[in-house]
């Protein structure tokens, strides 16, 4: 079993860099997502004790008295880093521009969602998983997506 410092690449990318014991995560150490957040923390026995979670983008999760985009303040990380764009241009996403999603595919956070086939993939088009009947709900719910054309703006009479 694994013994020591060392690190472990998980089948869906994710990686942890730090303390092994008796072969699970024990003592400091860290997650490091496909997405580029990770999750710093102190593990017993495999469950973390206490730990912080950092997006990519650098803003921190806390679990008490959090007000990112809570019913207040809509506004993304970004936006609250960079500001506002001048009205009538909206920002869609965190991430500015944000990403293309393939036709007839949902954006779900982590990857890209083809309805069709019930497949999410990463960024990079690599398999994460298949969807069961509740992720495809709130995937196409709520989730972006890419349309086969673009919208036209009717005129008004």
């Amino acid at each position: 079993r694994m013994e020591g410092l060392g690190s472990y690449t998980l089948p869906t990318g994710t990686e942890y860099r730090g303390e092994l014991k008796d072969g699970m995560f024990d003592g400091e150490g860290e997650l490091l997502f496909p997405n580029g957040g990770r999750y710093r923390a102190v593990w017993h026995r495999g469950v973390p004790t206490q730990g912080k979670y950092t997006f990519a983008d650098g803003l921190e999760y806390k679990d008490k008295k959090w007000h990112y985009c809570d019913g207040y303040d809509r506004r993304f990380y970004t936006e609250i880093c960079s500001g506002l764009k001048p009205a009538g241009i909206s920002q869609l996403t965190n991430l500015d521009p944000p990403r293309k999603i393939p036709v007839g595919c949902y954006d779900c956070g982590d990857g890209f969602y083809n309805p069709e086939t019930r497949v999410i993939v990463d960024y990079r088009h690599r398999f994460l998983r298949n969807a069961d009947d509740d992720e495809h709900e709130w995937i196409v719910q709520t989730c972006r997506k890419a349309w086969g054309k673009p919208a036209e703006h009717e005129a008004k009479p």
